[in-house]
């Protein structure tokens, strides 16, 4: 069986993988990045990266510093953080992008670190962005960061892949935003959660750069871990570019032509036989504009019959990571020649980067969009993650070309967020309420779900030395899918400092179930649902439930986020969808937590699971094997501690 472009990839990033065994979702696996992108979190991760006892970074070429989050906040607190991560860059040779140059992945495509047929992280969710030129973009957490500028390495695991085939092409009128709005919405049943996903078929080819940008990067909020286009003549053609304008400006030539020449020769392609976790189709001839919300993606509904609602909106807003380039402004400045803003609506304009702000005033799209009442803010995040000048208010109703609109996201948690092309924003922005430039004719979406089929049985998994090779417990059973981070440890605790470890412990899980505190026991193998850990990023979350002595969780699966913070802290997770479903339907309904009366012992050398209690035996169940990269973690005690061993520096 041969390999898709997601694994294929990651082997060749791979550190100490035995070069005759290809690499299968669900392998653990040590990764060396081509690059790792820090924002204005640097100064979290300097933190983290001086705490595990580091003082020089392993590869200064790896990391990428690009200031963009709260770029308008000029008070000097905000100014001496941002002195202090540009001199921590000049002191250790890293490439420094200040405040002003841009957001960070727009820097990322433009600069050539980006790079075709490679692995490149961020410590930001919209690193999926890069998979519009062919790079594997994902993201990672900051400890992760830090470990990286310490040692080059942190751990992977290998995701399950969805194909996605996109036939024929997008009507005129029809852009790359309405594309991954319409995916969004027609797959809004988990069908890419947790998976990367790699787009192929003849529909690709109809989709300029700036397309596959911007559906990469909302492959984010689609629930995938990252989202991959081929590197074609398309993103060959946006390198050749972007090397003239380096060469032209005389700074660094990231881009060479020796590497678009081998780019060309040797083309990274999925093979024939490769395996997908599951297939979707998507007839891109079926796709209209369409707004997604309030404050969701998954529902969206076609421009046409919004319009006719008249939805009054307050604001508009056209910027950010994933609408914030060239194409997109003069989109919006094709809609609003000629005309003006609607009286009472503010309309914000932001550009990717000082770059793209250049080219559109060359243009002449920028001044179209002053003329017709733009606020011109500077090019950087703002906005789109609550920052600067702006912000939705009580009771107001938004209509946004960024990524998320998520509640509370873009301001007051009063208002609304719809999200939308650049188009469709502006003509809004115009109108005073939600509607499109023009009216396409009615079509449904047209697309299909194929599952895949099972991926080869895994060889046994060698153990490492302090590695158990058995783990054996009573499952306590707390049965929810989607169980979020504020459910397994309250947001009320998240910044108190003060609190010890059982101080800790004794509040896990309080806001799911407020009887879990007397019914867990310690040495407890706890079984979740599926998406276990979805939410926000809080490490206390794993670290809660180890402390009050749950030996490990068993799920049907878990948001990545939440495994990544997990193992970082050296606390056990284990997949095992089968084990989940069988339990419900033995047990059937009942409370949020139950002492199931079953034990069950792990074996992690043939990756069984098997269960045993009043009634029950000879019941077993397949787990992923967990390699040597995931057993150093549990081993070492988390993830600093491994980076302190490997540095010297003491415990």
């Amino acid at each position: 069986m041969g390999q898709n472009l997601v694994e294929k990839i990651l082997q060749r990033h791979a550190v100490g993988w035995p070069g005759d065994r290809e690499l299968r979702a669900g392998s653990y696996v040590n990764v060396r990045p081509r690059h790792v992108m820090t924002h204005d979190n640097t100064a979290a991760v300097m933190q983290k990266f001086e705490a595990i006892g580091a003082e020089r970074i392993a590869d200064p070429r790896q990391p990428v510093f690009t200031l963009d989050h709260n770029v308008q906040d000029r008070s000097e607190k905000n100014l001496a953080r941002y002195r202090a991560i540009e001199d921590f860059a000049r002191r250790h040779g890293v490439d420094f992008h200040p405040a002003g140059r841009g957001i960070g992945h727009q820097v990322m495509a433009e600069e050539g670190y980006a790079w075709p047929g490679t692995l490149v992280v961020a410590s930001d969710s919209h690193s999926n962005l890069y998979g519009g030129l062919g790079c594997l973009g994902t993201p990672v957490v900051r400890t992760d960061a830090a470990a990286l500028w310490a040692t080059g390495t942190t751990w992977f695991q290998v995701p399950p892949v969805a194909r996605v085939v996109l036939e024929g092409s997008l009507r005129p009128g029809v852009t790359g935003k309405d594309l991954i709005i319409a995916l969004c919405g027609f797959f809004a049943d988990d069908e890419v959660l947790n998976h990367a996903v790699e787009f192929c078929g003849e529909g690709v080819r109809s989709l300029d750069l700036e397309a596959r940008l911007t559906v990469a990067n909302m492959t984010t909020e689609w629930g995938a871990l990252a989202g991959l286009f081929p590197c074609d003549e398309e993103a060959l053609a946006f390198l050749r570019q972007r090397r003239e304008i380096q060469v032209q400006r005389g700074g660094p030539v990231r881009i060479q032509e020796e590497e678009l020449e081998r780019l060309e020769r040797e083309p990274l392609r999925a093979d024939e036989d490769a395996a997908w976790a599951c297939t979707l189709h998507f007839d891109l001839e079926s796709v209209t504009p369409h707004v997604c919300g309030p404050d969701t993606v998954k529902r969206i509904v076609p421009v046409h019959e919004i319009a006719r609602e008249q939805v009054r909106i307050h604001k508009a807003y056209l910027l950010s990571c994933v609408n914030g380039r060239v194409e997109d402004l003069a989109q919006a400045a094709r809609v609003l020649r000629g005309r003006r803003i609607a009286e009472g609506v503010g309309f914000y304009i932001a550009a990717a980067s000082s770059e793209v702000e250049e080219e559109s005033r060359r243009r002449g799209d920028w001044q179209i969009l002053l003329e017709a009442g733009a606020r011109a803010l500077p090019p950087g995040c703002g906005p789109c993650i609550g920052l600067g000048e702006g912000l939705l208010e009580d009771g107001e109703v938004g209509i946004s070309a960024t990524n998320r609109n998520f509640k509370g996201r873009m301001g007051s948690r009063e208002a609304q967020a719809w999200l939308a092309s650049p188009a469709v924003v502006a003509a809004s922005a115009a109108a005073g309420f939600i509607t499109g430039p023009e009216e396409l004719e009615a079509r449904p979406l047209r697309g299909r779900y194929e599952p895949g089929s099972p991926p080869p049985p895994p060889p046994p998994t060698e153990i490492l030395p302090g590695f158990p090779r058995e783990i054996e417990g009573e499952l306590l059973f707390c049965d929810a899918d989607n169980l979020n981070t504020d459910g397994i440890y309250p947001g009320t605790y998240t910044y108190r400092e003060d609190l010890s470890r059982e101080e800790m412990a004794a509040v896990a899980m309080q806001n799911y179930d407020p009887h879990f505190q007397e019914l867990a026991r310690e040495g407890d193998l706890l079984v979740g649902g599926f998406n276990f850990g979805t939410g926000s990023s809080r490490e206390q979350a794993a670290t809660a439930l180890a402390w009050r002595g749950i030996r490990l969780v068993l799920a049907g699966s878990f948001s990545a986020t939440y495994k990544r913070n997990a193992l970082n802290n050296g606390f056990l997770l284990v997949d095992c969808p089968d084990l989940v479903k069988w339990l419900r339907e033995r047990l059937g309904p009942g409370e949020p937590t139950r002492r199931t009366g079953l034990r069950a012992r792990l074996d992690f050398e043939s990756g069984r699971l098997e269960v045993a209690g009043p009634g029950v035996q000879g019941v077993s169940f397949a787990f992923p094997p967990l390699g040597p990269a995931a057993q150093e973690l549990i081993v070492a005690g988390g993830l600093e501690a491994r980076v302190r061993a490997a540095l010297g520096a003491p415990a």
